[in-house]
């Protein structure tokens, strides 16, 4: 039994494909496309998955998309209703973009897939999140905490899944969110909403959560069992397409960072990428310090109220295991305070947990839920995109006239790849299935020396032209986390090999790999053979000639691109960047 799994019109479209209840391909239309956050309909992902599966649309059983667009159309329509008339422009937007499309999903999988209508279902957006944390989790019985933006009216729900069967039992709605709450401090913060979450997340070591108390006292109510409501007399999302906070959360926190700024204070770097340093540096540097106050406390609120959830949900469903989902769930630094400071003993994040997980929860709950199919899949990796075969490769190289040079023995390719390293190159590497979820974890990423705090540099001015404040990850040999690791049994915990934790350092280890070393703390990427056996000996290689298992890892792509696709995709970036080895499959381009 074929069932296809579709998420998109609101950002970070994607398609996954099941056979019998076992995963067979997923993708983000981003990577096809070429278009950050694609939300359009993922007719190129679809393609990839019927086609990687060698069937056509008529060998499906079922398309089902993530959520209920008639139930989305509601809540967005009686919003606008309730804020009128300063909602008139969300009103009108919402009517042209809901009319004219998204109102009419089943036409649309109906004329671009080539499914007829009786069998294309609709599930809900919080309950295809919890389904796509639960189901492919190695757990028979565990509890569940969803929290993103909005789907149609929740924003939040925990509840708990045994077997086959995932029940809510607990549900926050609109307009109070803690996805929102945090996307307006994005927006205030000068990043885009849906895009620079992240950042946040990374400026916010830089800053001291001075803001705190005036968050609570503003803004959220908070009650002992992590429920909270927001007060949006500081807020615009609810009514306005263009604007996520208003004039009193101004009055509160000063005026919005400058879009794009370059972020710089005492206790960063200043790159030489950025200029001559500004006469008015130190008066920059309290500006930017001040910014970085308020992203520590928006993160530590975070936090706060993420903990009291799932200590209320332990609480009340006394079980040991926990599966999280929805686009906060991506917050790996609140993750991995979930995983030290909380009773449950086991974690399970899939990584693909913001909106484009969903295509894959909702095709999952179908199977098991709907259908009542016992489970008998797990997880174990994030490779399910497209590869391209050493055939492929060759021609692409051949057509373009690419002098290269192919190794037919891994190990001797294995030796120049650790050589380079040692001797401060960074290297691109091109192989397998690409990731599914929006991380690189070892088939499209940039590897580099972590030993020295040079590289820092050297990967953004070659490569990335990135804030300072963003942290590169370190990848290690699974069997090697805990040396380097606080936190506790940190190699047993799934999120790690999907870099979805952030954990402090132990003390001795942080200055060795100064390169990932994001104020005492880094976004780890655990790695065993048997998920990636190049990958695996590439940092093993590395470690024999250095006594470290670790590398830099960051995404295969140039600022404001996806992450690479095919080899065209890969050629380029290191052609118009300063990556000085590219390594596709068996062949190795140098520069």
């Amino acid at each position: 039994m074929y069932i296809l799994g579709i998420s998109c019109f609101y950002h970070d479209s994607a398609a996954a494909l099941i056979k019998d209840g076992k995963l067979i391909a997923a993708a983000e239309e981003e990577r096809f496309s070429r278009i950050k956050h694609d939300f359009n309909f993922p007719s190129k992902a679809i393609r990839f998955c019927l086609e990687h599966a060698g069937i056509s649309e008529k060998d499906l059983d079922y398309a089902v998309f993530y959520e209920k667009p008639f139930h989305k159309f509601e809540r967005i329509l009686m919003s606008s209703m309730q804020m009128f008339p300063r909602s008139w422009k969300v009103f009108r937007e919402a009517m042209m973009a809901w009319l004219g499309e998204k109102l009419w999903v089943k036409s649309i999988i109906k004329d671009k897939v080539g499914i007829e209508a009786d069998r294309i279902l609709f599930g809900e957006h919080h309950l295809s999140h919890a389904a796509s944390a639960f189901y492919p989790s190695p757990f028979e019985e565990a509890a569940f905490l969803t929290v993103d933006g909005v789907g149609e009216w929740a924003t939040t729900t925990m509840g708990i899944g045994r077997n086959t069967e995932i029940k809510i039992q607990k549900e926050i709605k609109f307009p109070h969110s803690l996805g929102l709450l945090y996307s307006a401090f994005t927006a205030f913060l000068g990043f885009r909403v849906n895009n620079g979450e992240y950042k946040v997340m990374g400026m916010a070591p830089y800053g001291k959560p001075k803001y705190i108390d005036k968050i609570y006292n503003n803004l959220v109510k908070l009650a002992e069992d992590g429920s909270f409501q927001i007060n949006m007399d500081y807020f615009s999302y609810h009514y306005s397409d263009e604007k996520t906070f208003n004039s009193r959360f101004v009055d509160l926190f000063g005026k919005p960072r400058e879009r794009e700024s370059s972020f710089f204070t005492s206790g960063t770097r200043y790159p030489s990428y950025f200029g001559a340093k500004p006469a008015n540096f130190q008066e920059l540097c309290r500006e930017n310090e001040h910014y970085a106050d308020i992203a520590a406390s928006i993160q530590k609120v975070t936090e706060e109220i993420l903990l009291k959830l799932i200590n209320s949900l332990h609480k009340e469903t006394g079980l040991k295991k926990l599966c999280l989902a929805g686009g906060v769930a991506l917050n790996s630094v609140a993750n991995g305070r979930i995983m030290r400071e909380t009773p449950f003993e086991k974690i399970f994040i899939q990584p693909a947990a913001g909106d484009g997980g969903g295509a894959l929860g909702a095709a999952l709950h179908v199977y098991h839920g709907l259908m009542g199919k016992p489970r008998n899949f797990v997880l174990e990796h994030a490779f399910w995109g497209k590869a391209y075969s050493e055939k492929e490769i060759k021609i692409f190289l051949d057509d373009n006239n690419i002098p290269y040079k192919y190794y037919k023995e891994e190990k001797d390719l294995l030796t120049r790849i650790t050589d380079d390293l040692v001797n401060g190159r960074v290297v691109g590497l091109f192989q397998g299935r690409f990731e599914w979820g929006p991380r690189a974890l070892g088939n499209r990423s940039i590897l580099a020396d972590p030993r020295s705090e040079k590289m820092k540099d050297t990967v953004n001015i070659k490569i990335k032209f990135r804030e300072p404040f963003r942290p590169f990850a370190p990848v290690i040999l699974e069997e090697e986390a805990d040396e380097y690791f606080e936190g506790g049994k940190v190699a047993r915990q799934f999120p790690a090999r999907y870099m979805l934790f952030v954990l402090p350092f132990k003390e001795n280890k942080a200055e060795t790999i100064s390169a990932v070393n994001h104020m005492g703390t880094g976004r780890l990427q655990t790695i065993r053979e048997e998920w990636n056996p190049r990958y695996y000996k590439i940092i093993k290689s590395f470690k024999e000639a250095t006594g470290i298992p670790v590398l830099l890892n960051t995404s295969f792509n140039l600022r404001g691109e996806p992450i690479v696709n095919t080899p065209a995709n890969a050629y380029n970036t290191f052609s118009n960047s300063g990556i000085d080895v590219l390594v596709m499959e068996n062949f190795m381009i140098r520069k």
